[in-house]
């Protein structure tokens, strides 16, 4: 299968080896991943502002860059962008006059999953250690991001594929449902109840013994790691396609910044070499990404 990535903003800015554990992920089954050139973001955080008529162009991109590229299904490590594809993208058209691009856009969405409902729902991963060949062999909570449970109701699939690696302990974090207090921009409009939020979730993490706290968002992920440096304490964060793409033989590292190794190795079908995250924020696109793609997303 050919699988399109759409990276999203903060992972492409600043967790590029979300990017690139998606790519071995779902290399390491057999597919050709492609990264579509143009792309950008997904207009989320100006739809939740209220920015209406400024987010129309930044559909108006998406949709040309995804409707242009050549693939089968496309994927992309955020329940939460995935969701504003089909929650937000046809309505912002729809106010903006644009009924094709509104139908367009609901085109490119209902063929864009994220990474667990992939794995799970098209790909029939249910056991990572057994197909996927995972392997972390250490004691990890889950947190669910809203998005993820309330629009794009995704239930346990991160939760169960976490579970199925190798060596992992998953425990079961208190009131997991509850907000981690980020939510885009109102963390900046908000900064104080979110904060309060975030202390309270991590409070849960804590309490939990873990050694990192796993999660679909990076945005969360984000947001309660800061929290807990600040404070110096609780666990560090990961991204579940992290975990997933960890092995025995190339192992997510946790002493210090918790980072996936990138080897130079070629990946599958002359793909290009992968390159250290001081590449940037185009290192996604020019990792192991097979692709018609001229460089990183915007």
């Amino acid at each position: 299968m050919r699988i399109a990535l759409f990276a999203t903003c903060i992972v492409d800015a600043m967790y590029p080896r979300v990017a690139l554990a998606t790519v071995r992920v779902l290399e390491r089954l057999g597919h050709e991943v492609v990264f579509p050139p143009g792309q950008g973001c997904c207009s989320q955080m100006h739809v939740n502002s209220g920015y209406f008529d400024d987010a129309l162009p930044v559909v108006r991109n998406h949709v040309k860059a995804f409707t242009a590229a050549d693939y089968d299904v496309a994927v992309a490590p955020s329940g939460s962008c995935v969701a504003s594809l089909g929650h937000q993208q046809p309505m912002i058209a729809r106010a903006g006059g644009d009924e094709e691009l509104a139908v367009a856009a609901a085109a490119v969405a209902g063929n864009t999953y994220e990474l667990s409902q992939l794995l799970v729902d098209v790909l029939g991963v249910r056991d990572a250690a057994a197909q996927l060949g995972s392997w972390f062999p250490h004691r990890v909570t889950y947190h669910p991001s809203c998005h993820g449970m309330r629009l794009l109701r995704l239930g346990d699939r991160q939760k169960d594929l976490v579970a199925s690696v190798g060596g992992l302990d998953l425990v079961e974090l208190p009131d997991a449902e509850e907000c981690c207090g980020f939510g885009g921009t109102f963390s900046f409009k908000n900064p104080d109840v979110s904060a309060a939020m975030a202390e309270e979730k991590i409070d849960n993490i804590v309490s939990t013994g873990a050694e990192l706290c796993t999660g679909g968002d990076a945005s969360c992920l984000m947001h309660l790691g800061g929290a807990m440096a600040r404070r110096d304490s609780g666990p560090g964060t990961v991204h579940f396609a992290e975990i997933l793409a960890s092995t025995r033989e190339n192992p997510l590292e946790v002493s210090g910044p918790v980072e996936l190794s990138i080897p130079k190795s070629r990946g599958r079908g002359g793909c290009t070499s992968a390159r250290s995250s001081a590449a940037g924020p185009a290192s996604p696109a020019s990792s192991s990404v097979s692709s018609h793609t001229t460089g990183g997303a915007r």
